[in-house]
């Protein structure tokens, strides 16, 4: 671990913009129709419970990174070889965000400029903020917020002088009933964006006040929800159901629909600044993760030297992740889903947790027998 300290206020937007992220682009919960908003507000809520238990995990051990507590609670062999699972699935995780960064960067802007090169100039830039520390990542993250969300509310105010807001496009509510919502909620948004910010765990013990860590986690949890629903309610009610479905990038293609007195419109070209930082910032803070871990897993007393050789690794591995778009979206919502977040986020977690209680527990009784 280096020597850094961040404030709440700098991990509240690190969350806030790592959990908005790729988040954005995609059609998010956009298999329960119109009733996508739901699926996000149920998922963000469920996660709370999620959070909790990272939180309490940060409680047992809060000067420690989540891969070396992890070896604390689980022993040396087996906790090291599910660290390193971790340090995998952030380089993964990393990889697909890079993916979805250049997959937009290609459709909308430079149709013929190779995958490769679009990936590789913004993961130049994040290796070089990673090397500077955490305190560089979290102080660039206070100032782009400002810019993303004045960006942000001038798109709002745009669509709405627009007159595109159609709220015909959300009814029927529940048309046919509950379950449908639940399902995409257990199977898709209640791990992406929300639980992903397990890796936040890596970040934690760089807080400089541990005791507001809960409620900054929650509160950035929730101030992203409404972003989303939000985002979700307005790319529904201007292109409908069917539509939002279909594109690839619904945001974005809501954007294009802005004409204000047949002066303001082609603005895309703004908002795609919005999506590159949340997409930076979500790929620097998995990036960070898998450095910082790796360097402590394997003993790696300067972690800046292991950024180079990761980042060519996340930087090949979004290139090879699949073969086209269609492949890289049902992978990352039907295959990764089951094999990875589920096991990761939602069962592995809890099972720590209790570990770790039981064997506090233990300690505390054998201290009030001595």
């Amino acid at each position: 671990m280096e020597k850094a300290k961040i404030s709440a206020s700098q991990l509240f937007i690190l969350m806030v913009l790592f959990e908005l992220g790729s988040a954005l682009l995609v059609p998010l919960a956009i298999d329960a129709n119109q009733d996508a908003w739901l699926a996000i507000m149920l998922g963000m809520i469920f996660s709370f419970v999620l959070l909790f238990v990272y939180h309490k995990l940060y409680l047992y051990y809060p000067d420690l990174l989540f891969t070396e507590y992890i070896q604390r609670i689980l022993g040396k062999a087996l906790g090291t070889v599910l660290a390193f699972l971790y340090i995998l699935y952030f380089m993964y995780d990393a990889s697909r965000v890079l993916r979805d960064f250049g997959e937009m960067l290609l459709a909308f802007a430079y149709p013929d400029t190779p995958l490769f090169i679009a990936n590789a100039l913004l993961m130049l830039v994040i290796i070089y903020t990673v090397r500077k520390g955490i305190e560089v990542i979290a102080r660039s993250g206070e100032l782009l917020f400002i810019f993303m969300y004045i960006l942000a509310v001038a798109g709002f105010i745009l669509i709405v002088s627009s007159g595109l807001i159609d709220f015909k496009n959300l009814q029927p509510i529940l048309e046919d009933g509950l379950s449908p919502v639940l399902k995409v909620v257990f199977t898709q948004t209640l791990y992406f964006p929300f639980t992903e910010v397990i890796v936040i765990t890596m970040i934690l013990p760089y807080l400089n006040n541990s005791k507001k860590a809960k409620v900054t986690m929650l509160c950035a949890t929730g101030l992203s929800g409404i972003n989303l629903i939000i985002t979700m309610l307005i790319n529904v009610c201007v292109l409908g159901v069917s539509l939002t479905a279909r594109s690839q990038f619904p945001l974005l293609s809501t954007v294009q629909t802005i004409q204000v007195a047949d002066f303001l419109e082609r603005l895309d070209v703004f908002f795609m600044l919005a999506l590159i930082i949340t997409t930076f910032f979500k790929i620097c803070v998995l990036f960070y993760a898998a450095v910082v871990g790796t360097s402590n897993l394997f003993k790696v007393k300067s972690p800046s030297r292991l950024s180079y050789p990761l980042g060519l690794i996340i930087l090949f591995l979004s290139i090879t992740i699949a073969s086209n778009v269609q492949e890289h979206i049902h992978e990352g919502l039907k295959v990764a889903m089951l094999v990875l977040h589920i096991p990761l986020l939602t069962i592995i977690p809890p099972l720590l947790l209790l570990v770790a209680f039981l064997k506090n527990k233990k300690q505390q009784q054998e201290k009030s027998f001595e």
